[in-house]
């Protein structure tokens, strides 16, 4: 009798090709006819941040003492043109996320936590909400292909500009926002009908390729009469040469987002099979930015799975100026919370499995538009939550840089990293740990 053995104890193997979430996936399929659509980012584990490791200071170098010798933390982004660049306290910026997606007290919030510690908040598609202007020092405005919710005044009132060409969990797609998050509010900025799905474009509507985009930046430049820093965003794919051509059309800022960043809403077989790891791009960034000659004169920002301030500081060491957050800025804020795993598995869903995240009925009250759920998260604590998160990612990564000798983030450099796998190291192009081998180098 094997009725009362375990699945080892029978000798059961499960395959690695057709595993239980494999076959559930074709399950689904085969039941309904149509694709899954998730938020949140890739789940696969991919070459990532752990994978490297900091060569701290010991007898060959010189170790700067904690609390009594200062690691500055500050950066200025979009100095190339702008009459006023931005300047910040620390390194660590709020990606855009979309009043839609999330809520307007969730926005506030973001605005709260990062003007706390004098840092950047971003808009993200569907406009810019009175809280998130009144709450966000610094807010960067996202200029999306769907054009929901633009107007010029808002082009004005940011600080800066975000030109979205692509994200990391669906480059080369357009985002969703499902029916149930279209509330009557959303429904008027974004001028589409109240309750229905909406899907958004993949491509800006008017122009083809960098020719046009560098006059859709004059434009902007001329707008907000050259004030603005102007970004452009791209999700990591063809790194190096989406970066150039940033560049060649008139980007003070590059942003690159791998394919660990999160999203609202879009088809998961775009989410895990589309995009490369953040690790992967960000030396192609650099090499474009280092031979076009304007390394750090036009700055790159990082994101997509930054979370803690060891990866703050192993993107800046690879070439980054700054990063973004924002699956862990809404953690920060609460979401995901244990406290509400009954409500998660009602759901269908669990506790920091971010299943939920697309459907608006998160139990935190973050990632939804439904009023009793919203009214539950209060914007207060939650900036004040998020500021405590910022602060302790920027001390973190001060730690990791005083104790490789650099009196400022921005002195890391790969001569302070190794990797602990042959991928890490190809892809962050930093020697394998022990040896002076870096896989594909001078091929």
């Amino acid at each position: 009798m094997t009725d009362n053995l375990s699945v080892e104890q029978r000798g059961l193997r499960e395959s690695a090709t057709f595993d239980r979430t494999t076959i559930a996936a074709i399950q689904r399929a085969a039941d309904t006819g149509i694709y899954d659509i998730r938020g949140w980012g890739a789940k696969r584990k991919l070459p990532h941040f752990d994978d490297l490791l900091f060569l701290g200071a010991s007898m060959s170098r010189y170790p700067l003492e904690g609390y009594r010798e200062r690691c500055d933390t500050d950066v200025v982004l979009g100095s190339r043109n702008a009459k006023y660049p931005l300047h910040l306290d620390t390194p660590v910026t709020i990606a855009g996320m979309s009043f839609g997606a999330l809520s307007a007290g969730a926005k506030e919030a973001l605005g709260r936590g990062a003007s706390e510690v004098g840092t950047s908040t971003t808009t993200g598609d569907g406009g810019m909400t009175p809280e998130e202007r009144g709450q966000s020092k610094h807010l960067v405005y996202q200029y999306l292909p769907s054009r929901y919710g633009m107007n010029p005044d808002d082009l004005r009132r940011a600080d800066a500009i975000e030109v979205v060409l692509g994200q990391g969990a669906k480059p080369g797609g357009g985002g969703m926002l499902l029916g149930q998050k279209i509330s009557e509010r959303v429904a008027s900025m974004r001028t589409l009908p109240e309750g229905i799905d909406q899907r958004s474009a993949c491509r800006h509507p008017d122009w083809t390729g960098p020719d046009d985009l560098a006059i859709k930046i004059n434009e902007l430049r001329e707008i907000t009469d050259w004030e603005k820093p102007i970004y452009v965003k791209v999700g990591a794919t063809r790194t190096y040469y989406d970066v150039k051509l940033a560049v060649h059309s008139g980007a003070d800022v590059v942003v690159v987002d791998g394919m660990q960043g999160g999203t609202a809403a879009t088809q998961e077989v775009f989410i895990e099979h589309v995009g490369i790891p953040t690790l992967a791009a960000i030396p192609q960034a650099v090499q474009a930015l280092q031979e076009l000659g304007v390394h750090r004169e036009v700055q790159l920002i990082v994101s997509g799975g930054i979370r803690n301030g060891a990866d703050v500081a192993k993107a800046m060491a690879l070439g980054a100026d700054a990063v973004a957050i924002g699956t862990a800025a809404l953690i920060a804020l609460g979401d995901n919370d244990p406290r509400y795993a009954a409500e998660y598995e009602a759901l269908g869903s669990a506790a920091g499995y971010y299943d939920d995240f697309q459907d608006g009925r998160d139990p935190a009250g973050i990632s939804t538009q439904d009023p009793e759920l919203s009214a539950r998260f209060d914007p207060v604590e939650g900036g004040r939550r998020l500021a405590n998160f910022l602060r302790v990612m920027t001390m973190e990564a001060q730690t990791i840089a005083r104790a490789c000798g650099k009196a400022h983030l921005q002195h890391l450099e790969p001569e302070d990293l190794v990797a602990i796998s042959i991928e890490a190291a190809a892809m962050a192009r930093v020697p394998l740990a022990g040896t002076s081998w870096i896989p594909g180098a001078g091929l």
